[in-house]
């Protein structure tokens, strides 16, 4: 497919990467949603305003997730925010209401993330309203996966790559943020604290996801395996445990650690850091074994 459209303007730097002083464990921890450097075009051409955009953000993640260099893992974190390119998509899930030009064939228009309005480039943030004034053109969409979505991808990669070739396996820890109510069972059950998705047992090696869950429970969180959310394309893409590559998506409910309605941490924030960090060093402890087996 030919989607150049020669030299892109500046964005800024789409993530950010902090390596430990030595890569010491088969561990990468990765967040494709708590960007939130916002692009002046992309804020004007919104109707909602900069808060009813942050819905969509897994707000401070990254900052939750810090400690990852510290046990010798890598933290790799998209910077630009989810309402603006889907890191956790294929990159041209794209709705065709949306655009003022006809899309390529090749473009999957028909996925049900784009029957939802969040499909690459969303149409709605994740509350359900329409982001948008007006339509947008395919070339900005070609610009947005180009600028953000291929550079994210590009370095998750790379650390898969590297971190496999260092110790033959390679965990991805691939960390979201749930809302309040987000948490909810299929089943009609309450709503859990933490979601662990494995694509129900496929991306990620079993021991692994019993110990992740046994180290939160044993923390006090409400655990539950993936219901409602299984894994997204990331864990999906990447977790091929046979190839060994294991992907364990961890959903945290947002009223754990932050405000959700003026989107600020909250007196738990730190707890919950230290909680997170627990589990890094509990991984960083036991993945070299449970990834080899």
């Amino acid at each position: 497919m030919d989607v150049s459209l020669g030299p892109l303007p500046d964005i800024g730097e789409p993530l950010s990467l902090v390596r430990p002083d030595a890569p010491r464990v088969p561990i990468v921890v990765a967040s494709p949603h708590s960007g939130r450097d916002y692009p002046a075009a992309f804020l004007a051409a919104a109707r909602l305003d900069p808060i009813g955009l942050r819905r969509s953000e897994d707000s401070f993640v990254d900052t939750l997730f810090a400690d990852a260099p510290a046990h010798g893992a890598p933290l790799l974190a998209a910077t630009f925010p989810r309402a603006y390119c889907d890191a956790n998509r294929e990159a041209w899930e794209l709705d065709p209401a949306m655009f003022s030009d006809d899309l390529p064939p090749w473009v999957n228009t028909t996925s049900p993330r784009v029957g939802a309005g969040l499909g690459t480039i969303a149409r709605v943030v994740a509350t359900g309203e329409t982001i948008y004034r007006g339509k947008l053109s395919f070339a900005e969409a070609v610009y947005r996966v180009r600028a953000c979505w291929q550079p994210y991808h590009d370095a998750l990669a790379g650390l898969i790559a590297e971190t496999r070739a260092r110790f033959g396996a390679c965990l991805l820890i691939d960390c979201h943020s749930m809302p309040a109510t987000g948490g909810g069972s299929r089943t009609g059950a309450g709503p859990a604290d933490i979601v662990l998705g494995d694509a129900y047992g496929t991306s990620c090696a079993p021991g692994v996801t019993r110990l992740v869950e046994r180290v939160l429970a044993d923390l006090g969180y409400l655990v539950r395996r993936n219901d409602p959310y299984a894994g997204g394309y990331v864990t999906r893409h990447y977790g091929r445990p046979r190839e060994g590559v294991h992907a364990l998506q961890i959903e945290i409910a947002r009223s754990l650690y932050m405000d959700e309605e003026n989107i600020t941490p909250s007196p738990r924030f730190g707890l919950m850091r230290r909680h997170i960090a627990d589990l890094l060093a509990v991984l960083a402890e036991r993945a070299p074994v449970l990834l080899t087996r």
